[in-house]
């Protein structure tokens, strides 16, 4: 796990997609939800957006605030907890009796195949 408060800018977590709206490419970051560069290239888009994040960063560290840590150098454990109504816990717990496997497993399937 990174504790470094200067994350780089290229560990970040980026999308490009098309933007038919805008007939161009936009690119995002998860760690940075209210940012995003359109570029008539994905190339172009993603590079935008990763100086933009870059001078985002900086000027956070100017103000002693400290940048997202990547989701690529976050601790995971493997391990969350969700709660249901009951009516689909009894649903879903029926669905892996009929499939011969835990409870857990069936759900770990329907998340795998999502």
């Amino acid at each position: 796990m990174q504790t470094d408060t200067h994350p780089e800018v290229q560990h970040y977590t980026y999308r490009v997609t098309w933007s038919a709206q805008d007939g161009e490419f936009v690119a995002t970051c998860v760690e940075f939800p209210s940012l995003s560069w359109l570029a008539a290239s994905q190339v172009e888009a993603l590079l935008g957006l990763q100086v933009l994040i870059h001078d985002v960063v900086a000027e956070m560290r100017e103000q002693g605030e400290q940048a997202p840590q990547p989701f690529s150098e976050r601790s995971y454990s493997g391990k969350f907890n969700l709660r249901v109504g009951e009516s689909l816990h009894r649903e879903l717990a029926i669905h892996a009796a009929e499939d011969g496997m835990s409870l857990n497993q069936y759900v770990l399937r329907k998340l795998a195949a999502a």
